[in-house]
């Protein structure tokens, strides 16, 4: 590849992203600025032109400036997708990003709660009406395995009671049904005459806010993270660890990992693999506690 490359294409580029979200531009235009500043200072030796050489450099200098495989990775992906659509501008011949891969990164697991601190968070019996809704929401989230986004994101018409299952709209507005535990379900139900109360007249949500409309993510977040330390859980508790602890917690008991994996709504069960590293981790440390020949001698 020789391509040589102007700084302003990407603002080109940005202005082509009109149908992506706010949130996708805006990390497109983060990662490319990555370029930029590197660009600033290597343009020079290369005479304006970007191969693959000068992007494995690029590689390596973001690797120096602290920044890990992940985000290397995502960076790459812009930069890719940069010259795609440079490509189909005329503008260059081929894409010199094409054959450059990040760094790989060590996998980190991620945290959940242990059974009893499930039900340490879990066993309160509140009554004023946005506690009510609070327990309701943690219940749902860790009965069902709910992101926060699709947590927010329910309408009363999405959960049938009856039936005990509810729609979700997970990631790429994909659609899934997912049964509702007892408890959960006994949570809504209490939670139900309060909205009413509290909900602004038309409201489709759920959950509400005390405005009378539906809950922000933000605000279960800061919601989750004070009802845990009230309950007494040393760990920051976020609601992603809901969703966490629900798959492992249902792992460990059934070792169906395909269900799971439809439980989750991940379209890949290589993503759902990742709580096999937490079952096995947990295995070992009833091995090691356990076991009379895995024990040190002293």
């Amino acid at each position: 590849m020789s391509a040589t490359f102007d700084p302003a294409q990407i603002e080109h580029y940005l202005a082509s992203l009109g149908g992506a979200s706010p949130h996708t531009q805006a990390a497109y235009r983060r990662d490319l600025a990555h370029f930029t500043r590197y660009w600033d200072g290597a343009a020079a030796k290369s005479g304006g032109v970007v191969d693959a050489q000068a992007v494995r450099g690029f590689v390596a200098w973001m690797h120096r400036q602290g920044l890990g495989g992940r985000s290397i990775a995502r960076t790459l992906s812009a930069l890719r997708g940069l010259f795609r659509f440079l490509m189909k501008q005329g503008l260059v011949r081929d894409n010199p990003v094409t054959d450059v891969r990040a760094p790989k990164s060590p996998q980190r697991l991620p945290r959940t709660l242990d059974v009893d601190q499930a039900h340490r968070l879990l066993d309160a019996r509140p009554t004023a009406p946005l506690a009510v809704r609070d327990l309701a929401m943690w219940e749902l989230a860790y009965s069902c395995g709910l992101r926060v986004s699709e947590l927010t994101g329910l309408d009363l018409a999405t959960v049938d009671l009856r039936a005990r299952e509810a729609r979700v709209l997970g990631k790429g507005r994909k659609e899934r049904l997912v049964p509702i535990g007892s408890q959960a379900l006994l949570a809504v139900e209490r939670w139900l005459p309060a909205r009413a109360l509290l909900a602004a007249p038309g409201e489709t949500a759920l959950f509400v806010g005390r405005k009378g409309g539906r809950i922000s993510v933000a605000e279960v977040q800061a919601r989750l993270k004070a009802w845990a330390r009230q309950q007494g859980i040393e760990v920051p508790v976020h609601p992603h660890m809901l969703r966490h602890s629900f798959a492992t917690h249902l792992l460990e008991s059934s070792g169906d990992l395909r269900a799971v994996q439809e439980l989750l709504g991940h379209s890949d069960i290589r993503t759902t693999q990742v709580y096999t590293h937490l079952d096995f981790q947990h295995l070992a440390r009833v091995y090691d506690a356990a076991h009379p020949r895995a024990k040190r001698k002293p």
